[in-house]
């Protein structure tokens, strides 16, 4: 069974999490590190995909300065979200050919993953034919945008769980007009444990990806990204 490493970074800003998800796909790739899932709650931020349209930014410069919510153009596929305070975000940087080396197989188990988590909560989520994500009465409760190179994955998904949902209003969610977003907050009429929704989204990954999750410590993963970048500035000195 694949070995996956869990680590919870806590609250982050979206510049530090995106360096740290590069450094851990690179190392990946190299085979120094297993498959691994973070997690986070960013910072207030919205992120455009590569293939997305920055006009569905609504939002004034002077708005986004004086709300202090940043904006990034990113390497992810899909168009534009915001990530904030109460939403889950889950990084899987896993090798696919240790699974099934088949992108659009990858998305529906991502959204497989998260329709079980909400099931468990009572929360009846599905699929739209159409689009990419997961959906409860026709409104976003969870998006997916992912960049997978070499069969090696990064970006993920964002679960919205008690979610600032008028940050949506200044935005075009992933470029579709016509739907509205939702949380879990909404739906139950209160709040949920966000580590209780992190522990059933790992479970649920592990059943539907088939692997052994093991919970590795924000300084362990610290850590050994610092032995890593240590070992690559030795070796770039004795080239010189």
């Amino acid at each position: 069974m694949n070995k996956l490493a869990v680590t919870d970074i806590g609250r982050s800003k979206y510049g530090d999490a995106w360096t740290l998800q590069q450094k851990l796909f690179e190392f990946r790739h190299f085979g120094l590190v297993g498959d691994m899932l973070l997690y986070t709650e960013h910072e207030h931020v919205y992120t455009i995909g590569k293939g997305g349209d920055e006009n569905h930014l609504l939002a004034t410069e002077s708005e986004l300065k004086g709300s202090g919510v940043e904006v990034y153009r990113i390497d992810r596929g899909g168009d534009i979200t915001y990530h904030g305070p109460g939403q889950i975000v889950g990084y899987p940087i896993i090798d696919l050919n240790n699974y099934f080396a088949d992108i659009h197989r990858y998305l529906r188990c991502l959204e497989e993953v998260i329709i079980i988590a909400l099931n468990s909560y009572g929360i009846e989520a599905v699929r739209e034919p159409e689009f990419t994500g997961v959906w409860v009465n026709g409104e976003k409760i969870a998006a997916i945008g992912v960049k997978v190179s070499r069969w090696i994955t990064m970006h993920g998904f964002a679960l919205n769980v008690a979610t600032d949902l008028l940050k949506f209003d200044r935005i075009i969610p992933c470029g579709i007009f016509h739907k509205g977003v939702t949380s879990m907050e909404r739906i139950l009429g209160e709040r949920v444990s966000s580590d209780d929704v992190r522990d059933r989204l790992t479970e649920a990954f592990g059943h539907v990806f088939g692997c052994e999750a093991t919970v590795v410590s924000p300084g362990a993963l610290e850590e050994r990204v610092r032995t890593f970048e240590l070992g690559q500035l030795n070796h770039a000195e004795n080239k010189l």
